[in-house]
């Protein structure tokens, strides 16, 4: 078991040390600038005499020596063109006129709309994708001793990084995982800028265009798939309702009368708009279980069956007075 336990932080040793890279450069950086270093005599003489000025001229002298900087603005301070590593403000800081020089650096989120590339996507595909890119310097010496415009080049590679990253994509993933591709360019970025002392806070993809031909051929690709699924959702219906109209006709064909009653419903429903003028014909069906002289024993008729008999009767008993008439 000790032997495992050995193993195991020996193997997240190396992972530490890997996650910590850039910082310890950074830091090893910074220690090299504070180490003391000798002055020259040439160095010691231009200070001396810029103190000498600053006493003889004062006070008139204060109103150069004292610079102030806002809260979030810091000042990298060069004296004689060397670096001095203790970074001034906020506030009120002290300057030697004559000798010294310092860069007011900002620490604010700046925002840099990336202008619209044109890229060829992994399926040969051209769009025009517009991002935002978010970032802010955490290291002014290093921003300022690293890189000659860290602003300017942190610009420069977020739009190459932006090709680089969207050329990997298809179409169909650029414009459905564009959480995803921000996520990577911001990765991307943020290693590339932190030995610039600059912060990749955000990034976002905020419109992606394609040509208009490409639009034309994809809406008319989406209006096909939905006319097929609407014609698969018709023959769907189609085809339930088939069945449930072959269920009724099994239902009606158990009982004689049910095709009657339907013709009667049919009838009712077309005559409630009372536009249209409707023949009635009158069913067979109803003689044909009939009996021109009379019903059979035991069977039972219907009121409109016994109607219609007593008109047949009467029917045939006017017709042999009219015959010894003539």
């Amino acid at each position: 078991m000790q032997s495992e336990e050995v193993n195991v932080e020996m193997q997240e040793m190396p992972q530490q040390g890997s996650s910590q890279r850039v910082p310890t450069d950074v830091e090893a950086r910074r220690q090299g600038n504070q180490a003391p270093r000798e002055r020259s005599c040439t160095e010691i003489f231009c200070i001396a005499l810029s103190y000498l000025l600053v006493i003889v001229t004062f006070p008139v002298s204060i109103c150069m020596c004292i610079k102030i900087v806002q809260e979030y603005q810091r000042a990298v301070v060069f004296r004689l063109g060397r670096l001095i590593p203790e970074v001034k403000g906020p506030g009120i800081f002290f300057i030697i006129p004559c000798i010294d020089n310092f860069l007011n650096i900002d620490l604010r989120v700046v925002s840099y709309n990336v202008p619209s590339q044109e890229i060829l996507s992994r399926d040969s595909v051209t769009v025009s994708v517009d991002a935002v890119v978010y970032f802010k310097v955490f290291d002014p010496i290093t921003s300022v001793v690293g890189v000659e415009n860290a602003t300017e080049s942190t610009k420069l590679l977020a739009q190459t990084t932006l090709r680089t990253i969207l050329g990997t994509h298809t179409l169909s993933e650029i414009l459905s995982a564009r959480e995803k591709i921000s996520a990577d360019m911001k990765i991307s970025l943020d290693e590339a800028t932190e030995p610039w002392g600059i912060k990749v806070e955000r990034v976002e993809l905020r419109d992606v265009r394609l040509p208009s031909q490409m639009q034309r051929a994809m809406a008319a690709e989406a209006e096909a798939t939905r006319d097929a699924g609407a014609k698969i959702i018709a023959a769907e219906g189609e085809l339930k309702a088939s069945a449930a109209l072959a269920q009724a006709a099994t239902v009606i064909s158990q009982c004689e009368g049910a095709m009657q009653l339907r013709y009667l419903h049919t009838l009712n429903a077309i005559s409630s708009e009372k536009t249209n003028t409707i023949i009635f014909p009158f069913p067979m069906e109803i003689l044909s279980g009939m009996n021109s002289n009379a019903p059979k024993v035991g069977s039972a008729n219907f009121p409109a069956q016994e109607m219609i008999q007593a008109a047949l009767s009467s029917i045939q008993r006017q017709e042999p007075a009219g015959a010894s008439r003539m």
